[in-house]
């Protein structure tokens, strides 16, 4: 399956033992299922290795699950920057990504 790929590519680029891992899109195009595997294995390599993760990830789920900082980009800038949950909360980021919010 596409996602057993996906992490054998992931294995690949941890064999010469990085201290930053650039990931592009982790789990574009996968399954639910596949995603949330995916989503394990990271948490797992922080969780055992001395490793910084620099990820892009349009799945926000994904992005506050595996993430300690974030940056939020739209059209090129940054809109926001902070922890999952000050960027989750953030105005800017809610009226870029979900349409705005209705009080």
């Amino acid at each position: 399956p596409y996602g057993d790929k996906r992490r054998l590519e992931l294995g690949i680029a941890l064999a010469s033992e990085p201290s930053l891992l650039l990931m592009d899109e982790p789990t574009a195009g996968m399954s639910p299922e596949e995603t949330a595997a995916t989503v394990d294995l990271v948490e797992d390599l922080q969780a055992d290795l001395d490793l910084t993760i620099m990820l892009v990830e349009h799945d926000m789920e994904v992005v506050f699950r595996v993430s300690d900082r974030i940056a939020v980009l739209n059209r090129g800038s940054v809109i926001a920057e902070g922890t999952p949950e000050e960027v989750q909360g953030d105005p800017a980021v809610q009226e870029a990504y979900l349409g705005g919010v209705e009080l």
